[in-house]
């Protein structure tokens, strides 16, 4: 599709946006009903197309991991949307007598949404509902490497909503650099940070205003006040879930060197009673992904490290990649450099809390942070010497869970933010108004008026009552 078709078809949704620039309550709820109606009368084959694109991938997982985090965004909009809407009073200074000051949020227009294929549901959807919730059109591309799930996505929007409502495009490289280049009233963009980079660039030209989630090397921190098992555990489900494809995972362990030997048996029966069954261990999107695996895994072997399996097959199926914890990386490996979007564990042996503080602060902010342990002194000192997007803590995925935490990264992690009213916040323009009116009704007193040229003594004794 040509950058003019591009521009045209733009203008088509913008003109249907000018006709209806603020949509009410139930127009926009009713939008919002038609997402969640459309994912529930197709569940089954969603999991079907997800399924086909991953390879493997379990329908529950799809069903908590996609399904529900839209039934969740769709419910919490529902209860609080019409709070949100209503103008804010603001208070107004003393000298401005009986003026009158609000804020009031308004739509933006068209927000343009560039999704990724790790969650190609749930990360495509969940912005669009909050970007109807602030009375916006939306524009989606979703990736092309999920091209299944996205072409099925692409046309169960067709059914569900005219195009100048909720208007999708799929398509490849070129594709996305059109779409991007487009004078959208907000773009949102989650992926990699190289692409990210193209997509800002892109977006600069027409000064389009742009939220970014990303991802990064999200550090898990275990204590040694914690309880081993319990944080082997919840680093297993966080690091293996959807095989890894998770931008909030887990990417690499710090523990107390002495601690390594226990936490790495931990972390086997953990991943040996939660991932055996190779039905429900998702697979790598495609075999450039699968490579990629093996490649970081060869070059931290090549540099020294110890790779230590995570499951073991019972009926010795071979699966395509086996889930591993590396000990004695190289900081040089290139695992350790690049976000890892793979069932990779590195273990980082640092033993004081100075030094992990000092680590996670010497590399690129990460979009999630996770810390196991019950020593409360400690968990402030992580929380606040440190800077990551989000944190859970004693667990790892779940902040993101919340509707009413703002999910969003910080530095090379992202810009910006959304869920819940944050979402809606992220997609309005929150507009400022004055209303002037005189002291007590009187007009010789209102406004500008006791502050006007020729300026005299009045002036100076307004500016010392002001002070």
């Amino acid at each position: 599709m040509s950058i003019n078709r591009f521009t045209l078809q733009l203008d088509e949704i913008k003109a249907a946006y000018a006709a209806e620039p603020n949509p009410t309550l139930e127009v926009r709820l009713e939008r919002i009903g038609r997402i969640e109606r459309m994912i529930s009368a197709n569940e089954e084959k969603i999991c079907k197309v997800l399924a086909a694109d991953f390879g493997v991938r379990h329908s529950i997982e799809s069903q908590l991991l996609e399904f529900q985090m839209i039934y969740q965004a769709c419910k919490h909009v529902r209860k609080h949307l019409k709070e949100w809407m209503k103008p804010q009073l603001v208070t107004t200074p003393g000298f401005l007598g009986s003026s009158h000051a609000w804020t009031q949020m308004q739509s933006m227009g068209v927000v343009g949404i560039m999704s990724p294929w790790n969650y190609p549901v749930q990360l495509a959807l969940v912005p669009a509902i909050a970007a109807f919730a602030a009375g916006n059109r939306v524009w989606l591309k979703p990736s092309e490497k999920s091209s299944r799930t996205s072409g099925f996505l692409a046309t169960l929007i067709q059914e569900y909503f005219h195009p100048s409502e909720f208007c999708v495009s799929v398509g490849g490289t070129e594709v996305a650099e059109s779409f991007a280049a487009l004078p959208f009233d907000h773009l949102f963009f989650t992926g990699s940070g190289e692409i990210a980079k193209k997509v800002m660039r892109a977006a600069a030209d027409h000064l389009t205003p742009i939220t970014l989630e990303l991802g990064g090397k999200s550090p898990a921190i275990v204590d040694s006040s914690a309880k081993l098992k319990d944080a082997a555990a919840s680093i297993v489900y966080g690091k293996l879930v959807n095989g890894g494809q998770t931008c909030i995972a887990p990417d690499y362990a710090v523990i107390n060197a002495s601690h390594c030997d226990a936490f790495v048996q931990e972390l086997q029966n953990a991943a040996q009673k939660q991932f055996s069954n190779p039905e429900e261990f998702t697979g790598a999107i495609d075999e450039h992904q699968l490579a990629r695996w093996h490649q970081l895994v060869q070059d931290a072997l090549d540099r020294g490290a110890q790779a230590i399996p995570l499951i073991h097959s019972a009926d010795n199926t071979e699966l395509p990649f086996t889930p591993v914890a590396l000990l004695n990386v190289s900081e040089d490996a290139l695992i350790m450099q690049e976000e890892i979007f793979g069932p990779i564990l590195p273990i980082v042996a640092i033993n004081d809390i100075d030094s992990t503080i000092r680590y996670i602060n010497e590399h690129p902010k990460p979009l999630a942070l996770y810390w196991f342990g019950k020593d409360k002194k400690v968990m402030q000192r992580i929380l606040n010497e440190t800077r990551s997007g989000g944190v859970t803590i004693n667990d790892t995925l779940l902040h993101a869970a919340i509707e009413d935490l703002p999910f969003g990264g910080i530095g090379a992690s992202g810009m910006g933010a959304y869920h819940g009213k944050t979402g809606f916040e992220a997609f309005s323009h929150r507009k400022s108004v004055l209303e002037v009116r005189g002291f007590f009704g009187l007009n010789f007193l209102r406004g500008t008026k006791l502050a006007r040229p020729p300026y005299g003594k009045g002036v100076e004794r307004l500016l010392r009552w002001m002070r």
